[in-house]
């Protein structure tokens, strides 16, 4: 994988308190990479910096002007259109067969209130991903679903990911979500957020993640965190 997005001593701070403190990494093209780290210690100031949404104090961010697409941690659906009227807002007719993928066909005629909150996020999803984004990225999109939806929905996302180009870019406080995605984690420090780890995952895409080596990663997280 190439080198996509350069990011160099990158610092974010609101006034005086500081959010994000010296961060260096290289993104991959094509990667799947998880920023996991507390809940407040900077990981969605990240997102919006890399969006163009926030300036960064200091620091450089080296990028092309890529497509995007982004899913926040809540709903972004505009309550009285339907699904399919929700996707053509920003999207293209010919961009619809995004529902397929997603098992939303049958559905396009339903209002978000008539949806269930997995069904939702999976339309906030469709709607990311229909203008084929170079990179995607995820702000604690599964944070309100039940597991057993979130590990539906993940799967969905890994095999998208898999028949497409584009780089995955998601935040967390789960590690079991950060380890069922990611090709690369980066562990952050509390608030101001510091780059604490980085974990380079080998995998086989067509294997489940062997359960031990999850809960080695698990363990080393839990001590990574509480060190801090």
């Amino acid at each position: 994988m190439d080198d996509w997005i350069r990011i160099q001593n990158l610092c974010k701070s609101f006034g005086t308190l500081s959010v994000i403190d010296h961060w260096s990494i290289d993104i991959k093209k094509g990667e799947r990479l998880v920023i996991l780290g507390p809940s407040g210690c900077g990981k969605t100031t990240f997102l919006k910096i890399l969006a163009g949404l926030e300036k960064p104090t200091s620091g450089a961010i080296d990028h092309l002007h890529l497509r995007m697409g982004f899913v926040f941690q809540e709903s972004r659906l505009i309550p009285w259109l339907t699904v399919k009227k929700n996707l053509l807002f920003i999207n293209s007719e010919d961009n619809l067969k995004i529902l397929d993928s997603l098992y939303l066909s049958g559905f396009e005629d339903y209002l978000p209130s008539q949806l269930s909150g997995g069904m939702r996020q999976r339309v906030n999803l469709a709607r990311a991903l229909a203008n084929r984004p170079e990179f995607l990225l995820m702000d604690e999109a599964f944070r309100s679903l039940d597991w057993g939806v979130k590990i539906h929905i993940i799967d969905d996302i890994n095999t998208l990911w898999r028949n497409s180009s584009f780089t995955l870019i998601t935040v967390t406080h789960d590690p079991r979500e950060a380890y069922m995605f990611a090709d690369r984690v980066v562990v952050l420090s509390s608030r101001p957020a510091r780059i604490v780890k980085i974990f380079d995952f080998a995998r086989d895409y067509g294997a489940d993640p062997p359960a031990e080596t999850y809960l080695h990663f698990e363990s080393e997280i839990m001590n990574l965190l509480s060190s801090e």
